[in-house]
């Protein structure tokens, strides 16, 4: 049974109107750490994701919308709607992406000092991006270099991390509120130490984590070796997982697609 406070079934009545309008965060509703509240779900529909490569998945949303992550010129045999890009290596952005998608965004900001800022909604999903520093051999360090794009769609929070090169602050985690699936690079070098990736990934308590950018011979290995310690570990047939905001496994999980 749904436990309830005041503030909580104020938001979430608000919410319901908003998302209507306007496509208001149910992600950062949750971001304000009310005491033993639980919201309720505003749908149980399903959400596919499909992994097509390197640190590339498609999110399906229950309307339709499809969207491509670090897309680099290819998603597979999908047509995305929305993509998202990071400029840490060129395998993760392209500069010449299809003409038909409907929505590029970029990571990244050209103009020095400035952040790349994005939250819109298509459709029946919203996507927003929080900003994190990655090392660069120039300046070691480029503030604001990476993004993490959040996915809003069916009441769930579906969060991939970009290129991240550093673990996240206080600030980082307000911004990105609650989040119940993660796609986070597991190559150990690249970007974070295996061991601060399980840090990251328990700090954001999530429920499904879907890993890339595994590159490196052994480091998904190594990763789901030390991931057994915190979280079950379930190997998938298939490239692709579906998933909805009222059947989330119990315990958090590493889910194993083929190719990863």
């Amino acid at each position: 049974m749904l436990r309830l406070s005041i503030a909580c079934l104020t938001l979430c009545f608000i919410n319901i109107g908003a998302l209507a309008q306007a496509k208001a965060s149910e992600c950062l509703a949750i971001a304000m750490n009310l005491p033993q509240v639980q919201f309720v779900s505003l749908a149980a529909h399903e959400v596919r994701i499909t992994y097509t490569g390197h640190s590339t998945f498609v999110i399906e949303s229950p309307g339709g919308v499809k969207a491509a992550t670090d897309y680099a010129g290819h998603s597979g045999a999908f047509q995305p709607d929305i993509v998202t890009m990071n400029r840490a290596h060129s395998s993760h952005f392209t500069e010449f992406p299809d003409p038909a998608i409907k929505h590029v965004l970029r990571g990244w900001s050209d103009d020095p000092g400035k952040r790349a800022e994005h939250d819109f909604a298509f459709q029946d999903m919203r996507v927003r991006n929080v900003t994190t520093d990655i090392r660069s051999g120039v300046s070691g360090r480029w503030a604001d270099g990476n993004s993490i794009f959040i996915f809003e769609t069916a009441n769930l929070c579906i969060a991939h991390l970009g290129h991240l090169h550093h673990e996240l602050t206080p600030e980082h985690k307000g911004w990105i509120g609650r989040l119940d699936v993660v796609m986070v690079a597991v190559d150990g070098g690249m970007t974070l130490p295996t061991e601060n990736v399980i840090s990251v990934l328990k700090d954001l308590n999530v429920r499904v984590v879907l890993p890339m950018h595994a590159r490196f011979s052994g480091s998904l290995e190594r990763f789901t070796a030390a991931a057994e310690k915190d979280f079950a570990v379930t190997y998938l047939k298939e490239n692709s997982l579906v998933v909805s905001a009222t059947a989330l496994p119990e315990r958090s999980t590493v889910f194993i697609m083929p190719g990863m």
